[in-house]
């Protein structure tokens, strides 16, 4: 496998988990940093980062929509769950404050 071969399937994977955390919704971005260590934010955050190295102008905003599929704040409002409790003790048990 060439570079150019690499770089199209890590985009191509890349799109396939976008597409697979826009249909579950349900998963609660919480959830998916209490498991795996890396949330839906995490990865525009990333985005944004790469972009930012490769002198791609791109805002946050832009970033978050790009993984959210839609304005963050529409999905927030329309699939975000208040964290309950549980949730939130196991977060900072994972994420201790330095």
């Amino acid at each position: 496998m060439d570079n150019a071969q690499q770089v199209e399937l890590e985009a191509a994977a890349f799109r396939r988990l976008l597409k697979h955390l826009d249909s579950r919704k349900d998963v609660q971005n919480i959830e998916l940093m209490n498991t795996s260590g890396f949330c839906r934010n995490c990865l525009s955050k990333w985005m944004l980062a790469e972009a930012e190295q490769r002198d791609i102008e791109m805002t946050h905003d832009q970033a978050r929509e790009h993984v959210y599929g839609m304005p963050y704040s529409e999905w927030k409002a329309n699939h975000q769950l208040p964290a309950t409790p549980e949730q939130m003790a196991k977060f900072e048990q994972l994420n201790p404050k330095k």
